[in-house]
């Protein structure tokens, strides 16, 4: 059931082939009660219409709740479900590549109630149609408009921002840096690009750097990589739309954890013996 009033609601029912007959918001509202949003256990069995609006107002079905931290791979989320709503994997990765968009970073970190029950199918057009509409309206605020190939490419640089920044302060920073680069064509070189898919709690080894071939090694290859790294938050979004007008290049870790950034190699050198 959809967030709204009532009208909404008997509108996207009779959109469902459900029969809905003249006069169901009165009935529904003044007999019966208001129907809340969110899932409603049906049942199985044949009922009749005054059935069908009563449950519509006092059934519901038996949830659970599902996390998507923000920095966390479609691969590992995924499995995530799998294992916690016994679903089998690999129809959840079918439908995942056949409804999202793009490979990873799609589906909004967020806690989602989800049904007990429900199917793979059913599952994953959920989540890809719930983000679909945060992704529209997020894009609108801030872009004022909505383009799935420029999205995603923002997509991909807050995924970068997510992985890489230790704080929401220091997104639009980290943000600064990466447009800074890719403006004078200089390699991103950025361990969280690499903690990509099954290798996002993969520690990043030299070794790692020198074997790993694919299009997300931003030591090896110039630009973005082909996707987001990882679902990411609102914030990352917000920083990847707007970076912080600096000169910076580099960043470190410095022991309170936090990241200090300089503007040349020298500089950088300087922090990385602090």
């Amino acid at each position: 059931m959809p967030q709204g009033g009532i009208n909404k609601i008997i509108t996207q029912l009779a959109g469902f082939n459900t029969d809905i007959y003249p006069f169901a918001d009165k009935l529904l509202l003044f007999l019966m009660g208001y129907p809340q949003a969110g899932w409603i256990d049906m049942g199985n069995e044949t009922i009749t219409k005054a059935d069908f609006l009563y449950r519509l107002t006092h059934a519901k079905a038996a949830l659970r709740p599902i996390t998507l931290v923000p920095g966390e791979t479609s691969y590992v989320f995924l499995e995530q479900l799998s294992y916690d709503l016994n679903l089998s994997i690999r129809s959840l990765k079918s439908y995942y590549k056949e409804f999202s968009p793009i490979k990873d970073g799609w589906i909004i970190p967020n806690t989602y109630n989800i049904p007990i029950g429900i199917d793979e199918k059913g599952l994953i057009s959920y989540l890809i149609n719930t983000s679909n509409y945060a992704h529209k309206e997020l894009s609108n605020k801030l872009l004022d408009g909505y383009n799935e190939d420029d999205w995603s490419r923002i997509l991909t640089i807050a995924s970068i921002i997510q992985k890489e920044s230790a704080s929401i302060e220091e997104m639009p920073i980290v943000s600064s840096v990466i447009y800074n680069r890719l403006k004078i064509n200089m390699k991103l070189q950025m361990d969280g690009t690499l903690n990509y898919g099954k290798f996002s709690h993969v520690r990043v080894t030299p070794q790692r750097i020198r074997e790993d071939k694919s299009l997300y090694n931003t030591y090896m290859y110039n630009g973005l990589p082909p996707n987001p790294v990882c679902a990411v938050s609102k914030e990352a979004i917000k920083a990847a739309v707007n970076p912080v007008q600096s000169e910076y290049l580099y960043f470190v870790k410095g022991k309170d954890g936090n990241h200090i950034f300089s503007k040349t190699y020298q500089e950088h050198l300087k922090n990385i013996k602090k």
